[in-house]
This record gives C-alpha cells, structure tokens and sequence, in this order.
C-alpha cells in the first residue's frame, strides 16, 4: 500500500527537498504540495491524503488553523497531520495537537526518522515527537482546575485497565514498553488503545494524550 502525502510548507525549497525524500521511498508517494494552510485544506479535500506534513508557521492561514480545519473535515475521516516544525518546544505544537494533529517532529530530524514518523502516523498507531513531549502537553494541555468527577467525566466510559493503558499512552510509552510494564502481550494493549479511541471518539493516540491531560486522568510533574 503506497502512503499518499500532501506536503504543506511556505519554503519552496523545503518542499522540493522533501517530496524527492518522500517520492524516493517505495511506499510513498506525494500528491500534492501547498504553500500555507488555506491551500492545504484545499488540496487535502481534492487529493485525500493519508498524511499532511504541515509547516506551523505560514502566511495567511497558519498550520494550526489548517490541521484544524482539515481534522474535522467529515469528508477527510482517514487523513493524518503530521506536524514537522523549527519551533519543538513551543506553544503552538501544543495547539496543534489540540487542532487534531498526530504528532510531531523537528526539521532537524534524520530523514530515516522523517519516514518512519510517516509511516506511523499513517497507520494511526502513535503519538511521534521529540523528547520533550511530555514537559510540552504538560504545560499547555493540563487543566488549570481539579479534575471532574469520574461520574461526570468521559473516561467513565472505559474500564480500569483502558484507563491504566491511556494513563501510560500519555506517559509517552509504547505498546510493547506497556505490554512490558503490565505484563499482557501487545496484541491486548493494542485492543485497548484501540477500544479506549473508539469510547472516546479520539482520532490516533495523540487524541488520548489531550485527553488524558484535559480530564486529569493524568497531571502535570512540578518541580
């Protein structure tokens, strides 16, 4: 199956650079290239891509706007965003997790990394960013009030292991790193990260993190 890849990045050069690394693979494929957001949400709906490689900073329609829009588009259910970015420990990767998207990279990433985050988050398996994830979503996505209520919450839609599986997919663990940890084959975490998505609606992985922050399932480390 070919990955089919919509490049979305104001540099010209950027973009030439990355569609020969994404061409040059015998799994991809780039359809489409798109200079800001609001021609990425265009050729996102003409093309439907498996994965946008979206830019933050743009003229006009930013990416965060566009991951947004193109997140939501009930026409686009099966594409991913993937946000590749200068800025790693900013504010505005935060949102756009909160907009939608499946992770995210530095530019200054290996190109073995590039491909292989491609290829994850077109599978839908996992959040793909740079170590500081955790301090990142902490600070941005954490509740600046106490947790609601379980009776109140949407986690109470899920057992007690989907919510101790999501409790460890927020740690930034694998599947086979919580397979490990709580001594169950991966086949069973990944049935209940897949079955605590569904109870969610959460899109990808990335989803139950936001999630797991925004309800206080998990807190943020202090000090």
């Amino acid at each position: 199956m070919t990955i089919r890849v919509l490049l979305a990045d104001d540099q010209a050069l950027l973009r030439g650079t990355f569609r020969l690394l994404f061409d040059s693979a015998d799994d991809m494929e780039v359809v489409a290239e798109a200079a800001d957001g609001r021609q990425a949400i265009e050729m996102a709906r003409a093309t439907r891509p498996d994965v946008v490689v979206m830019d933050i900073r743009m003229p006009g329609m930013d990416g965060i706007a566009a991951t947004a829009a193109i997140c939501t588009d009930e026409d686009l259910p099966d594409t991913r965003v993937l946000i590749l970015t200068t800025f790693e420990i900013d504010e505005y990767v935060a949102h756009a997790l909160q907009a939608g998207a499946s992770g995210f990279l530095g530019k200054g990433t290996s190109t073995e990394d590039l491909l292989a985050a491609v290829r994850t988050v077109a599978a839908g398996d996992s959040l793909l960013s740079p170590l500081a994830t955790r301090a990142l979503i902490a600070q941005f996505l954490s509740l600046p009030r106490p947790p609601l209520p379980l009776s109140d919450s949407p986690l109470k839609a899920l057992t007690a292991r989907e919510r101790e599986v999501m409790t460890l997919v927020a740690a930034g663990l694998s599947n086979d790193e919580i397979a490990q940890s709580m001594h169950v084959s991966p086949f069973t975490v990944r049935t209940h990260v897949h079955r605590a998505m569904s109870k969610l609606h959460a899109r990808d992985r990335a989803q139950l993190v936001v999630l797991a922050y925004r309800t206080g399932l998990v807190r943020p480390e202090t000090g």
